[in-house]
């Protein structure tokens, strides 16, 4: 059989691409069509070396996937004759329903409808990509994998929020995680590294970007992660807050006449880096910290100081620990925040070796100095290849 996947990632109002080959991990096409619903739309799009763009019109997700068959088509590899096996679909939200990647049928699609209370600004648009592929591409299977079933593996201490246990149930409070899906594909790269088997490895994994979360992996399954119900929780991020007291909502719509929409774009778009400095970018905000701004530089100490809370509470979670691993553009790119947040740990048997962190190599790679208790490495991550892989590994016979 094939193994080859079309990987789509539908958001709002963008698709994105790629067309991979599972057996030696090739990427033979990717591209982006984005501004759809707008006036102008755009499809970009590589391979064989080459890139091409084009300006149309985009009115909705049915007519920028058939720009996306056109491009094809046109500056291929033609999808008719890739002998293509699935297209993977990455999906936010599975809830409860789904620990692993799924075939996609008509009560598959409501079930992410019905998951779209948990994740409101994902799964709909998820959604909506789901369905106009099965119209467009409709000869081939299509797969759903999550980002949250990796952490389906949660021990109910960990995933149990201390809340009334039947308003909890009711409405489906409880600590689901998301970033599974790298996390799974960076757990298990980082373990062949090491030369450890998978399911005899123990690590912190610290997905950061402009969403960040930790994770805590003992013997290749997720225990604990610092995503919630939704992926506000947890470790500072571009635009969102990570860990607030509760109470301070309840402070804010009692006194800071704020409605419950208010707290919604406050903690979303308005809190994280942006609302600590105005800034998202770490590259803008070492510049301003670097020319003396104050508040750049307490958001950068906000920033690296969650980072380093969670790794201390993991590793008492994990007690043996293998590995701390870096991911995403910020743990993958940023050596200043690499640094940052394991100094101070030595005693714990963390360090970071300088001269290491401030490799640019694009592969995995150790940044902690030889003898070091615990190895610190940063592993490029790879969601696309994982949604293909486990596509393949759904429709394989």
């Amino acid at each position: 059989m094939s193994a080859r996947v079309l990987v789509l990632n539908c958001g709002s109002s963008s698709i994105k691409y790629q067309l991979i080959d599972t057996e030696d991990a090739a990427v033979l096409a990717r591209g982006l069509v984005e501004r759809i619903g707008e006036e102008h739309g755009e499809v970009h799009h590589e391979s064989r070396g080459t890139s091409t763009n084009h300006q149309l019109e985009i009115p909705d997700h049915e007519a920028g996937l058939k720009a996306m068959l056109e491009v094809f088509d046109a500056a291929g590899p033609s999808l008719a004759d890739a002998d293509v096996t699935a297209v993977g679909h990455r999906v936010v939200h599975g809830g409860e329903a789904y620990s692993g990647p799924v075939v996609i049928d008509d009560a598959v699609e409501d079930t992410i409808d019905q998951l779209s209370a948990l994740a409101p600004l994902h799964n709909p648009p998820n959604l909506v990509g789901i369905r106009v592929a099965r119209q467009v591409l409709g000869d081939l299977p299509h797969v759903a994998v999550f980002d949250t079933a990796f952490h389906q593996t949660l021990p109910p201490a960990a995933y149990t929020y201390a809340l009334d246990t039947g308003i909890a149930h009711h409405h489906g409070v409880r600590r689901y995680g998301f970033h599974g899906t790298s996390v799974a594909y960076v757990a298990r790269t980082a373990a062949e590294y090491l030369e450890r088997d998978p399911q005899r490895t123990n690590l912190i994994v610290l997905h950061l970007g402009n969403g960040a979360s930790a994770t805590a992996i003992r013997a290749g399954r997720s225990v604990d992660t610092s995503m919630g119900l939704t992926p506000l929780e947890g470790l500072v991020m571009g635009s969102r807050s990570g860990d607030v007291d509760p109470g301070v909502l309840l402070h804010l719509l009692r006194s800071g006449q704020l409605s419950v929409d208010d707290l919604d774009e406050l903690l979303n778009r308005r809190s994280g880096m942006i609302g600590l400095c105005g800034e998202r970018d770490l590259r803008t905000v070492h510049r301003l910290a670097a020319d003396g701004d104050a508040a750049a530089r307490l958001a950068r100490d906000v920033y690296c100081h969650r980072i380093r809370h969670y790794v201390g509470a993991y590793l008492a979670v994990l007690g043996e620990t293998h590995a701390v691993v870096f991911t995403g553009g910020v743990g993958e790119n940023d050596a200043w925040v690499r640094s940052r947040s394991l100094s101070g740990l030595r005693g714990l048997g963390i360090e970071v070796d300088h001269v290491r962190n401030s490799s640019q190599m694009r592969r995995p790679r150790l940044i902690s100095p030889d003898g070091a208790r615990t190895a610190v490495l940063v592993v490029p991550t790879d969601e696309e290849l994982e949604i293909a892989r486990q596509a393949v590994a759904v429709v394989s016979p």
